[in-house]
Formats: C-alpha cells, structure tokens, sequence
C-alpha cells in the first residue's frame, strides 16, 4: 500500500509539473498535493509542517503569478479589457490546439480583442505582443518556483 501510495505522490508531482506550461491544469496546486500526499505517508517526520507550510505559502502566491504577469505585459503596452479578455480565450481554445495554440493562442486572443476595441492594427500587434510576453514570463517565474518547492521538498525528504 505504501508503494502505491508514493507512486500517487510522484504521478501528482509529475502531472504538476506538466501543468506548469498546460494552462487547463494548475500545476503548482497538483504539485502541491503531491507534496502532501508523500509528507503523509511518512507521518510528516521528514517533511514536516514548517516545510509545508512554505510550500504552501509558495502555492498561494503561484496563484496571482499569471495575471500580475499578463497584466504587467498588456498594461506596458496600454492594452483594452477587450484585449485581456481575448487573451484570456485565447489561452483556453489555444489549449485544443497543443503548444502552437498554446504559444499563439494568447497572442491572436489580444490581438483580435485590441483590434475589436481600437481598430488600429499596429497597436493591436503591440499589445498582443505585450500581453504574449507576460504570459511567458508568468510561465517562466511559475517553473522557477515549482522547481524551488521542488528543492525544498526533495532537501526535506532526503536530509
């Protein structure tokens, strides 16, 4: 039982990992839970409630990571809601369409959402652009932190 147990631990883990780029899964939360379930079986003596505790304020704060991100790119580049919003569906049909719809997804969304708003295609380009960048950049601070609570968790388990 507690080899099936940890096996579920590291299927969470992984399948977190794998949501860090995935936009339908929230990668960090599932790490999390992973994380939980592997402190649980061994009855929290190696990774105790401190560490948890950190990785737990770590998952918290991976929440506002995306939209700080993508609203830090559309807003340098003066984007509309509208072109929020379409970034927004763009991340979530983008997703059908494997790593193309999910690299350019939120690009046309912003685009298409500016160009609605403005009707000037230049700036509907820079903000698509802009709100493309903070995506990846939200992408990017997500992978550096989950591999963060990964060190931590990984030094708690085997020191």
């Amino acid at each position: 039982m507690i080899t099936f147990l940890w096996i579920c631990a590291i299927i969470l883990i992984l399948i977190g990992l794998a949501g860090l780029v995935l936009p339908a899964l929230p990668g960090i939360p599932i790490m999390f839970l992973g994380f939980l379930t592997a402190a649980w079986i061994d009855n929290f003596q190696k990774i105790g409630w401190i560490t948890l505790t950190i990785l737990g304020i770590l998952t918290l704060f991976s929440f506002g990571i995306d939209f700080l991100m993508t609203g830090i790119g559309a807003k340098k580049m003066g984007a509309s809601r509208l072109a929020i919003t379409g970034a927004i569906i763009g991340i979530l049909v983008g997703f059908f369409f494997g790593v193309t719809g999910i690299i350019l997804g939120p690009f046309i969304g912003a685009v298409v959402g500016e160009y609605i708003s403005k009707h000037d295609l230049l700036k509907a380009g820079k903000v698509g652009f802009g709100t493309w960048l903070g995506i990846v950049l939200g992408i990017a601070v997500r992978l550096g932190l989950a591999f963060t609570m990964l060190g931590i968790f990984l030094t708690s388990l085997f020191i």
